[in-house]
């Protein structure tokens, strides 16, 4: 067993990380993990994490012992762990997370700080962390992952030692799944093609009857886009169906910090009216609940654009008549559809749109005005007679 198991198809990647913590005399200590979506980059930064801190010297990142257990966890005294779910890092995080890296650790050997959303640093909240990036005491260590190098700005990557992690294989996804969470090997394969090998995509899928079902409905999009009626709507659709979890998920989330709120505060949770110091600390619970509900909302809506997006790049790939696998292999009668309505410069066009929708909404572009923008842009050019609107 090894904290390293869940990192599948990155032989490279660990490789080197097990050799930096055989020699920690002369490691860097300042990381950099880039990938795309799904590669492993965090989980890469929590097993090394776990790994420099474990007890077993003869096999460090066993697994098994407390320092690994906490650290994969999230527990462990001197692991921090930054995985924010609102748009950017702000710079007053970026501070305390500095004075952090500067404090002794309390009973590992090592004060460890992963961040892993380091692309979602604003400008400010970077250069907050310039210092301590370039010279770290000596024994703190900072992973920091992104989807890419140009993610970050060049003065922090330039002092980082940068890992870059490719997309696992479709294989080894799945074999993932299987020993590890028990799904049947068929679903595996299919759940692992589906997510284009995203580890935790595939999970949700593999075991959730209404993420798979949700998916085919927003597969199953293109060839209904016959007119501007139809792409308003099916713009509308998505972002609802986007906000909607996203306020499911928040909703519960508030009423917990809230409560919290007011019981640290001691405040009566049944008065009608609170104080004013108390109205003062739930005012800022409740903007960032609004923050952490629209960074959902648009995660909701790129996983949308993702699967729509793999529509359009099968129906390339088998009109090129290319021998690649598709991602949708289980509705290829529907990709067919899609290839026969459009060229392949139409299908180019069409992933130029989703590319362009998702750059619109990291710059806090309407979700709504965005989606339609780009839902009128997929009309189909050769609908059939009399179905535009």
């Amino acid at each position: 067993m090894s904290v390293f198991d869940e990192l599948v198809g990155q032989e490279r990647v660990r490789a080197v990380l097990t050799s930096a913590v055989a020699r920690p005399e002369s490691m860097t200590h300042s990381w950099l993990f880039t990938g795309p979506p799904g590669s492993g980059r965090s989980i890469a930064a929590r097993a090394f994490a776990a790994a420099l801190q474990c007890q077993d010297r003869e096999n460090p990142g066993c697994g098994v012992c407390p320092p690994c257990h906490t650290t994969m966890v999230g527990s462990h005294p001197d692991v921090t762990v930054v995985a924010t779910s609102e748009t950017f890092i702000r710079v007053e995080r970026a501070r305390e997370l500095a004075l952090a890296a500067a404090s002794r650790p309390v009973s590992g050997r090592w004060r460890i700080l992963v961040v892993e959303d380091a692309d979602r640093l604003n400008e400010q909240a970077a250069d907050a962390l310039l210092k301590t990036l370039e010279e770290p005491p000596p024994r703190t260590v900072w992973l920091l992952c992104a989807p890419t190098l140009d993610d970050l700005i060049v003065t922090v990557r330039s002092r980082c030692r940068h890992l870059r992690l490719g997309t696992p294989a479709l294989d080894a996804v799945a074999e993932l799944l299987v020993r590890r969470d028990g799904i049947e090997p068929s679903m595996a394969h299919y759940a692992a093609r589906a997510a284009q090998s995203h580890v935790g995509v595939a999970k949700r899928l593999a075991t959730d009857e209404a993420a798979r079902s949700r998916r085919r409905w927003v597969t199953g999009i293109p060839m209904t886009l016959t007119g501007v009626g139809q792409a308003l709507a099916a713009a509308a659709s998505v972002v609802q169906e986007a906000a909607t979890a996203a306020e499911a998920v928040t909703g519960e989330d508030a009423a917990q910090a809230r409560a919290e709120v007011l019981r640290q505060l001691g405040a009566d949770p049944a008065a009608r009216t609170q104080p004013p110091e108390v109205r003062a600390h739930l005012k800022q619970v409740e903007d960032e609940q609004k923050r952490v509900a629209r960074r959902r909302q648009h995660d909701s809506i790129d996983a949308a654009l993702t699967d729509l997006s793999s529509v359009y790049r099968d129906a390339l790939v088998l009109g090129s008549g290319a021998h690649v696998e598709a991602v949708n292999a289980s509705e290829l009668d529907m990709v067919r559809d899609v290839a026969r309505s459009m060229s392949p410069e139409e299908l180019l066009g069409a992933l130029e749109a989703i590319a362009l929708a998702r750059d619109r909404l990291v710059a806090n572009g309407a979700p709504l005005l965005v989606i339609e923008a780009m839902m009128v842009a997929l009309i189909l050019p050769r609908a059939p007679m009399g179905a535009r609107a």
